[in-house]
């Protein structure tokens, strides 16, 4: 075990799930070229915004005939326009695996008040998508941000469903390979794997989305920062840049920075390969280690991004208190920031590996984990 702090430490220790670490190299000055003071309706304020929604259709490779818009209220906000426009014409299934999806749930069946099935998982495991009746409107998340489990792949979803796919993708855009032809809607916040700034939500729509928002009016009263519709067609402004409210030109130039430097990347691939190289080396460092593992039961379905680890050493005594206390340790040495577990997961540590994250850095964290470990083993005992 490791009885003295390592000598080499993370350049950068954030390893917050978000708001996440900015692009390698960021600096204030890249943002220089933001119409600050000027209108997001005038043509300077639209071709900036026109500009996000094709980068992002470029590097996430989404198909021509689906629509992209920015939404308010950051992945949240997309996915509750999401739910409220298009839930209730058809039967809902749920499905949950932590505290983002049992949100989702808490919506559809409290507040829409449907009569929903909801099918879950605890922390560290997924649902067993063939049990799942995709004749119906099915809600997931595609990661689980707290829990550390991902979808795998999309093939558990068939091409000649009834119903619609509603995925909230906000910890898995940009870093996980997902088959656009089995999503109708989906929903991120750039403020994760691109290290964006918070408050805005992308929604994407299949044109089979599109059509049920022309041909299906809620019953429930539609508050007009949710409305995509008008006279029964889709209000195409939201997506060509168009926003429902006013965003901030500021977040947009810093989306668009890092939309570039995933261009530089090679696009999706590049940053698919530096989230899945980091989340190696944490599995690398953990493969050997008693005391600590994966969250994720099934190694196939373990996150790329939001990678959780809990503590199984027999001497602890409070899971909780000690996973705080090294979270607490890592933190004051200055080389893990916002390292520790989210607040309903179980005791125990996130590291953030998503695309802007250096693997040299991850690297640099795992000696200081054990290190953090062995004090707070010492300190109990």
């Amino acid at each position: 075990m490791a009885t003295t702090a390592p000598a080499t430490r993370p350049a950068n220790p954030r390893f917050s799930s978000g708001p996440c670490a900015k692009i390698p190299g960021f600096q204030l000055e890249m943002l220089a070229d933001a119409p600050l003071g000027r209108s997001h309706r005038a043509a300077v304020g639209k071709n900036k915004l026109k500009e996000a929604i094709d980068l992002t259709r470029e590097v996430l490779g989404v198909p021509a005939d689906y629509r992209i818009g920015i939404v308010p209220a950051s992945d949240t906000g997309a996915v509750e326009m999401a739910l409220w426009s298009l839930l209730g014409a058809r039967p809902v299934e749920m499905l949950a695996w932590e505290s983002f999806g049992e949100g989702w749930v808490t919506d559809v069946v409290k507040q829409l008040k449907l009569d929903a099935t909801v099918r879950k998982a605890p922390y560290g495991e997924i649902v067993d998508f063939k049990e799942v009746d995709f004749n119906k409107d099915v809600v997931f998340t595609w990661n689980g941000t707290t829990s550390g489990v991902r979808l795998p792949k999309a093939d558990v979803i068939p091409a000649d469903r009834e119903g619609l796919t509603i995925c909230d993708a906000t910890s898995a855009a940009f870093a996980m390979d997902m088959d656009w032809s089995k999503l109708d809607v989906t929903t991120f916040s750039w403020q994760k794997v691109l290290g964006g700034e918070g408050g805005h939500g992308v929604l994407i729509l299949s044109p089979r989305a599109v059509e049920r928002l022309e041909s299906y009016t809620p019953s429930w009263p539609m508050p007009k920062i949710f409305r995509m519709t008008k006279g029964g067609k889709i209000i195409e402004g939201i997506f060509v840049g168009e926003t429902i409210n006013t965003p901030s030109m500021l977040c947009v130039e810093d989306y668009l920075v890092a939309l570039k430097w995933a261009k530089s990347l090679g696009g999706l691939k590049g940053l698919i390969a530096r989230s899945e190289a980091n989340a190696d080396t944490v599995k690398t460092f953990i493969a050997d280690k008693p005391w600590i593992a994966n969250l994720a039961v099934d190694p196939a379905t373990a996150s790329c991004t939001s990678v959780c680890l809990k503590f199984t050493d027999p001497r602890i005594k409070d899971a909780a208190a000690f996973a705080k206390a090294v979270a607490k340790r890592l933190e004051k040495e200055g080389v893990a920031l916002d390292a520790g577990a989210y607040r309903d997961a179980p005791a125990g540590l996130r590291i953030w590996c998503g695309a802007t994250v250096e693997q040299s850095d991850v690297a640099a964290l795992m000696p200081w984990i054990e290190y953090a470990f062995e004090a707070e083993i010492a300190a109990q005992a």
